[in-house]
C-alpha cells in the first residue's frame, strides 16, 4: 500500500469524527441512545475504573464534565436548521458555568 492510499483509507475512517458530523449526531440522537452507544459507554467505564481504582479526582472530573456536556449540547443545541437563539443560549451558559463551577470546587476549593 502506498503513502496515498495509506492517506485516503485514514481520512476514510476519521470522516465521521469531523465536527459537522459529530454536531449533526448529537443534535438527532436522544440520550438514551447516546449512553447506548458501544464507544461511549466503554469509554466511560474505562474513566470511571481508572478513576474509582486510582482515586484520582481528575478523572473523575474529566467524567462529569464529559457526561455534562453531552447533556448540555443535547439539550442546548438548536435542531438542524434552526438558528441558535437566546432561549437556546441560556441553557447552554447556565450549564456551562454549573459545570465550570463543579470542576472548580472540587479541584481547587475543596481538600482532602
Amino acid at each position: 500500500m502506498d503513502k496515498q492510499q495509506l492517506i485516503e483509507k485514514t481520512t476514510d475512517v476519521l470522516r465521521p469524527f469531523e465536527t459537522a458530523n459529530l454536531m449533526h449526531t448529537m443534535q438527532t440522537m436522544s440520550l438514551q441512545q447516546i449512553f447506548s452507544n458501544p464507544v461511549v459507554l466503554v469509554i466511560i467505564t474505562v474513566l470511571l475504573f481508572l478513576g474509582i481504582i486510582k482515586k484520582s479526582k481528575p478523572v473523575l472530573l474529566t467524567l462529569f464534565s464529559m457526561i455534562g456536556a453531552i447533556i448540555v449540547l443535547r439539550y442546548a443545541m438548536p435542531s438542524p436548521g434552526e438558528e441558535l437563539s437566546l432561549k437556546s443560549l441560556i441553557p447552554f451558559a447556565s450549564g456551562g458555568l454549573m459545570i465550570g463551577g463543579v470542576i472548580i470546587y472540587f479541584s481547587l476549593i475543596k481538600s482532602e
